[in-house]
């Protein structure tokens, strides 16, 4: 039996700039992603939706969401 876990992070409240800054910065690394692990990046109203899915290994999973939340929280601090 295979674990299957789907993730969704909303961030609320970002202008049409830092959401667009995320989305740019995000996007070289949502290349080559690792096998049985996919993150796509979905625009809302007021700003954006990371949906991370992954199949077996969910320490991969975390890592992946970690990294991906640390590198949102850096491109947030630079557009202040």
């Amino acid at each position: 039996m295979s674990l299957e876990c789907k993730v969704q992070v909303f961030l609320n409240n970002l202008s049409e700039k830092k959401a667009e800054a995320i989305k740019k910065a995000l996007e070289p690394d949502n290349v080559d992603f690792p096998e049985n692990l996919s993150f796509i990046i979905e625009n809302v109203r007021t700003g954006l939706v990371f949906t991370f899915e992954g199949k077996g290994n969910i320490r991969t999973l975390i890592s992946t969401i970690d990294e991906v939340l640390e590198q949102t929280q850096v491109i947030l601090k630079v557009t202040d």
